[in-house]
């Protein structure tokens, strides 16, 4: 629910910035006709007034500056003068690179409306004539609007957002390991800045066991010993680490401890900002040092942008492959009994458990649902299907090698369950065991599952290495971006669909 609010407030935060930047282009543009007395204000043809007020290059180039300054991250504890000082330097990274762009591309741009049919006014600025053209004042006035602009609608948004925080919408319930000073520190500094929506819940003592029942007035339910057993029963938002420093040697074991679990970590140290290791995000708030250990890459702007590039791909996948759907369904009809398309239990991202659908290629649909329904000895070694297994039927293994057993899942994309790229889904039962046996694999839920990837192109589908698997999908998840996404759907179709690995 709460990453589905999140993507709600990111939607509504982007069409707001880019209505704020045209309107601040437009309103440049008028400034500039209304100074230099330079009627008509309003061009003959409408079509030619974004053109001029240059709004198709000031909203899309602007929009990237504030994605590239992490602006629609989920950054809760960032104070509103860091995030003005992110928006000036966005705004004017994206001011320079429209100038650039008008500059390289055409100068007409520039200079669209026509020139006042008398003698520019001129400024002397140390001692030189400057003379008062259309383009510079233009220039001029948007860059003072533009910045102002966006970090009076930023602090808007901020309060309505407080607003709705205090009316208990919009919540972040978080644990704090630690109940030292450092402890103590993080959740008064949380409190003071209800603004954040971030709720102290519970707390997880640095000792082993717990010595106390309470700290700053919220439970104490257990030690570190217990970290596993209240991650799973009390399932927190995120997590904030704020272990004193004499148990700083604590500190590997519960970041490897959290890794079994799909959320969000950031770390209070009890050292002065500047001995962080630069590879950590840091920020501050209220004085308070914080270190994101990890979050999820497809948060902010990137999760809604991809979430687009599912939707837009996954229903004109869906219009391309129905002739070759409606016939598979035939052929599995003819197969056998059963269903056509069964469904099997699979985890997405943050742990989410869903319904995957898949052609049946099994004679029997209980086959496919694997070892919880008795078929271990058939299985390899990892819990995939083994090769030659004789309960797939002749068609089921013709579409297992062709992965069109698949194509049901494009539904699974448009409903968001899935994502048309990602790490595999995996089965419940199989990730409660390879959690245990390999460090970091919780780390794929960070993102979508996916039904092509950056493992599966690579051809590590099927019975292979799961630890070459896992690298991949955790390379994957570290560098993604949608560039990313659109490389690995444009290999698939050279190399997502036989490989001798899938059956």
């Amino acid at each position: 629910m709460l990453k589905q609010q999140h993507q709600f407030f990111v939607g509504l935060l982007v069409g707001a910035d880019a209505l704020v930047i045209a309107g601040a282009s437009f309103a440049a543009w008028l400034g500039r006709k209304l100074i230099l007395n330079s009627p008509p204000y309003w061009p003959e043809k409408p079509l030619s007034y974004p053109k001029n007020a240059l709004v198709l290059a000031t909203v899309p180039i602007t929009l990237l500056a504030f994605q590239f300054f992490g602006l629609y991250l989920p950054r809760r504890d960032r104070s509103l003068f860091s995030e003005t000082g992110q928006i000036f330097r966005a705004c004017a990274i994206a001011l320079l690179t429209v100038l650039a762009a008008l500059f390289i591309s055409d100068a007409s741009l520039f200079e669209a409306a026509a020139l006042p049919a008398v003698q520019p006014p001129t400024i002397h600025v140390f001692g030189r004539a400057i003379a008062l053209d259309p383009g510079r004042v233009q220039i001029v006035l948007l860059t003072i609007l533009l910045p102002v602009a966006m970090s009076l609608e930023r602090a808007s948004f901020r309060a309505l957002l407080r607003t709705l925080r205090r009316r208990g919408w919009n919540l972040r319930h978080v644990a704090v390991i630690g109940v030292g000073r450092v402890a103590q520190i993080t959740t008064r500094t949380l409190d003071r800045n209800s603004w954040t929506g971030i709720r102290v819940s519970f707390f997880i003592s640095h000792w082993s066991q717990a010595r106390r029942v309470t700290c700053e007035h919220r439970p104490i339910l257990g030690g570190l010993d217990d970290i596993e057993r209240l991650m799973a029963e009390r399932t927190p938002d995120a997590v904030y680490v704020a272990l004193p420093a004499r148990h700083a040697a604590d500190l590997p074991s519960v970041l490897a401890r959290l890794e079994k679990f799909p959320v969000d970590v950031r770390i209070v140290p009890d050292v002065s900002p500047r001995y962080v290791p630069q590879s950590m995000s840091v920020s501050e708030l209220d004085g308070m040092p914080i270190l994101s250990y990890r979050e999820s890459p497809t948060a902010g702007f990137g999760g809604l942008s991809k979430r687009i590039l599912d939707i837009l791909v996954g229903a004109g996948a869906i219009v391309v492959f129905a002739p070759v759907m409606l016939a598979i369904a035939a052929l599995v009809r003819a197969s056998g009994p059963g269903p056509i398309v069964f469904k099997q239990r699979r985890v997405s991202l943050g742990g989410q458990v869903f319904d995957i659908y898949k052609f049946r290629t099994m004679f029997h649909v209980a086959d496919e649902g694997g070892a919880a329904h008795g078929a271990t000895a058939l299985r390899s070694r990892d819990g995939w299907t083994a090769r030659n297994d004789p309960r797939v039927t002749t068609i089921g293994r013709w579409l297992r090698r062709t992965s069109l057993d698949e194509l049901p899942q494009l539904f699974n994309v448009l409903v968001g369950d899935m994502s048309l790229v990602g790490p595999r889904p995996e089965r419940p039962e199989l990730i409660q065991r390879f959690r245990e046996d390999w460090r970091g694999y919780m780390l794929r839920q960070h993102v979508k599952a996916g039904m092509t990837g950056w493992a599966q192109i690579n051809g590590h589908r099927g019975d292979s290495s799961l630890r070459k698997r896992l690298q991949y999908d955790l390379f994957y998840v570290k560098n993604w971006s949608i560039a990313f996404d659109l490389k690995i759907l444009w290999l698939t179709i050279f190399r997502g669909f036989i490989h001798k690995n899938a059956h």
